[in-house]
């Protein structure tokens, strides 16, 4: 293995694209979110979060957009972007995004979250628990409950919106999201129709590695490395950084960094909070993925399910291999001719925007 391989054995085993966001910009507003439970329990976390435009993406003069910010169900305050069609008539229905792992809402999640918008519905993309502008401590972890926690509280937020039919809610994960979308559609039934986009899973990716070539002694070494980092970082009383994609590739890096590279550090796709950008997740965050499965019950999924891959990717397995576990005639795999992963995440002349439209129309009614 060469060195540049050992360095980042870590955090590429314990991602996939690899990380998420930075710190605060410069010209943020202090906003102390406040929401009733309904025990009558008042939950309060304060967050902080910009209210100029940042995406990566240029802003759409047809729908309306604001900042919100939501609780989990572990009392961690989510902050979305809230888009809405100008002048649609409600109540419509509503799609919570999410994703890339490791990517923040003024990256590829807003992108599909305006665009959806602009056909009709309302939509939020949402930065997960202790990432980006949303709560959450110690900083830049990942946890595949907490995070799965995530969407069913977007749900959650959508379905009391004045203009949303809470009937009528979808989901839309890309890349790690896009299984913690299946494994929140395997356990919100409010949920009536789950789109993933350039899947992978999180918990074997972490836990049998790329192409599933970790076995047992692989897990055992990863385990003792990430328990010893444990310790030290107790010891510092700080979390070590495993480091986002690397400001430079050697020669011999495999094409899907190379892809990762030019979204992630290149302005097509750069923010300073994405910590993918940047310095990536703790490197202890991947633990409790080596333990818990994601997928279990996605073969349980009664609602409607259109999984998205480039013909291209790596990660295209993740998704024949998700679509052989779901059941039902409402679930559907389209396989893209020549994209790669990264191409779902932002070319807008690759991803199919009108096959989901038309997915969410049928099965949104």
């Amino acid at each position: 293995m060469k060195n540049w391989q050992k360095k980042t054995l870590v955090s590429l085993l314990m991602l996939a694209p690899l990380i998420l966001g930075a710190c605060s910009s410069n010209n943020e507003a202090a906003n102390e979110a406040t929401q009733a439970s309904s025990g009558g329990e008042t939950m309060t976390e304060n967050v902080s979060f910009t209210d100029e435009w940042d995406k990566v993406f240029p802003e759409s003069d047809t729908v309306n957009h604001r900042k919100v910010t939501f609780e989990n169900r572990y009392g961690i305050t989510l902050v979305a972007d809230l888009y809405e069609p100008i002048d649609a008539q409600g109540p419509l229905p509503a799609i919570a995004v999410s994703g890339p792992f490791g990517a923040v809402k003024e990256q590829t999640s807003g992108l599909y979250a305006q665009t959806m918008a602009e056909r009709g519905f309302v939509t939020i993309a949402f930065d997960p628990s202790y990432t980006g502008e949303s709560g959450g401590e110690p900083r830049y972890v990942a946890s595949p409950d907490i995070n799965t926690e995530d969407f069913q509280a977007a749900v959650d937020f959508l379905s009391v919106q004045e203009n949303v039919d809470e009937e009528r809610i979808g989901l839309i994960g890309i890349c790690g999201w896009g299984g913690m979308a299946l494994n929140a559609a395997a356990i919100d039934t409010r949920v009536k129709a789950t789109v993933s986009a350039t899947m992978y899973d999180m918990s074997r990716v972490n836990a049998q590695g790329y192409f599933d070539e970790m076995g047992a002694e692989g897990r055992h070494e990863l385990r003792q490395q990430l328990n010893a980092q444990r310790t030290v970082d107790f010891a510092n009383g700080s979390y070590e950084r495993a480091g986002g994609v690397p400001d430079t590739l050697p020669e011999d890096a495999p094409v899907f960094m190379q892809d990762y590279f030019d979204y992630y550090k290149t302005e097509r796709g750069y923010h300073e909070r994405s910590l993918n950008s940047n310095d990536g997740w703790n490197v202890t965050s991947s633990l409790s993925f080596l333990n818990m499965p994601l997928l279990s019950y996605i073969d349980e999924i009664q609602s409607a399910v259109l999984l998205l891959h480039g013909e291209e990717a790596h990660s295209l397995y993740f998704s024949q291999d998700a679509f052989e576990q779901l059941q039902g005639d409402n679930k559907e795999l389209t396989v893209i001719p020549n994209a790669s992963h990264v191409d779902l995440y932002d070319q807008t002349d690759v991803i199919p925007f009108d096959q989901m439209t038309q997915f969410f129309q049928e099965h949104l009614n």
